[in-house]
């Protein structure tokens, strides 16, 4: 099943509370799969920040996360989904 959404990222610098938002799109199985990341259910993702794809996954890796809000969103998405 595709699901997508956005989750925000808190920004630390600021006094005020402040998110960098980070957009998702994955694939998920119900079950584990040997394509999925760490053989888990998620197939197939995509993060975008900014506009710009900051990790893609296609059964394997093309785009390793390239920012720390994307390795949060996909810890944060692992937790949920693996």
């Amino acid at each position: 099943m595709w699901q997508e959404g956005t989750i925000g990222i808190p920004v630390k610098k600021t006094v005020e509370k402040e998110y960098i938002a980070v957009h998702y799109t994955i694939k998920v199985f119900d079950e584990p799969s040997e394509f999925g990341i760490n053989q888990g259910r998620i197939s197939k993702l995509e993060l975008k920040q900014d506009g710009e794809i900051v990790a893609n996954y296609d059964r394997g890796w093309d785009i390793y996360p390239t920012t720390q809000e994307a390795e949060l969103t996909l810890r944060i998405l692992l937790n949920r989904h693996n």
